[in-house]
């Protein structure tokens, strides 16, 4: 849906909090911008995420920490103005102190996210499934999700810990009980990587966990359900969408430079109707239509 009908949803914090407390996993698709997201929503999704690093990838950078919170607040206002899902964003490691926490928590709320995401790595931070990543200290990631709950006592937060990979399971496990008790929602471990870690790290907590399902990293590719089965909540698909929209774009140009023509690329394309349908171009038209004849009638009589 659009702006046109947004009066009909509900409050998105109000819609993903319910989500939580039913049964099942929650399946959620990265969107790097407004039309990914229509699409998600078209297929059925009721929730949508925002990736730092699609949205950074979206705008010819590395996800090395160099996203502004001006960007970041634009796409996330695009993505909600066009769809009114809840939407879960990524603010990284909430750019910078406890201070700049509270700052991105007020940005993200007045954006209209329903939740934000945030982690306990130091700047500039890297994707989770790299190495020489580096974390703040438990005490320091507890301060910040102390301040962002402060901030907005509404807002869904999510914790992501990277722990992981630099200290251990059992220190993960101990960061993400901490990041609870300071008024994190979910807790997201980052980059676990077989079946038993996942379900180990479920085991030894009372939560709401999300799993990460992203392609070519250091976690297998496991199903919606499989995660469901080892414990989790929730399950994002952070940049599969761009990468997706990526190759397909990078063969078109490959064959318009090759070849000087698309024509081959048609049956591969979303139609014109298509575009307009995900779009409502009827009920925008229709709206300018009843608009002016009712300004026309006003003006006979």
């Amino acid at each position: 849906m659009s702006w046109l009908v947004r009066e009909t949803f509900e409050d998105p914090i109000k819609v993903m909090r319910k989500q939580l407390k039913e049964k099942g996993i929650i399946k959620i698709p990265g969107a790097h911008d407004a039309m990914a997201a229509l699409l998600a929503q078209k297929a059925g999704f009721t929730s949508i995420y925002l990736s730092g690093a699609a949205l950074t990838a979206s705008l010819g950078m590395p996800d090395l920490g160099v996203l502004t919170l001006t960007e970041l607040s634009n796409r996330t206002r695009e993505i909600v103005r066009a769809t009114g899902m809840p939407l879960l964003v990524d603010v990284d490691t909430g750019y910078g102190s406890i201070l700049n926490v509270t700052r991105t928590v007020y940005e993200m709320v007045d954006a209209g996210a329903a939740a934000i995401q945030m982690e306990d790595q130091e700047l500039p931070k890297k994707c989770g499934h790299l190495n020489g990543k580096k974390l703040v200290t438990k005490e320091e990631m507890v301060q910040k999700i102390t301040a962002a709950r402060k901030a907005d006592s509404n807002l869904i937060i999510v914790a992501r810990t990277d722990a992981f990979a630099m200290e251990g399971l059992d220190k993960a496990i101990e960061r993400a009980k901490a990041y609870y008790e300071a008024g994190a929602d979910v807790i997201f471990p980052e980059a676990l990587q077989t079946k038993e870690d996942f379900r180990s790290f479920s085991a030894a907590v009372q939560f709401p966990l999300l799993a990460n399902m992203t392609e070519f990293g250091r976690t297998p590719m496991f199903t919606a359900d499989q995660f469901e089965e080892m414990g989790y909540k929730i399950v994002i698909y952070p940049v599969t969408s761009l990468r997706i929209a990526s190759k397909a774009v990078e063969s078109l140009y490959k064959e318009l430079y090759k070849t000087g023509t698309q024509s081959e690329l048609l049956g591969k394309m979303q139609t014109r109707q298509e575009l307009y349908d995900t779009l409502l171009y009827e009920e925008y038209e229709g709206l300018d239509d009843s608009i002016a004849k009712t300004n026309m009638d006003e003006l006979i009589k």
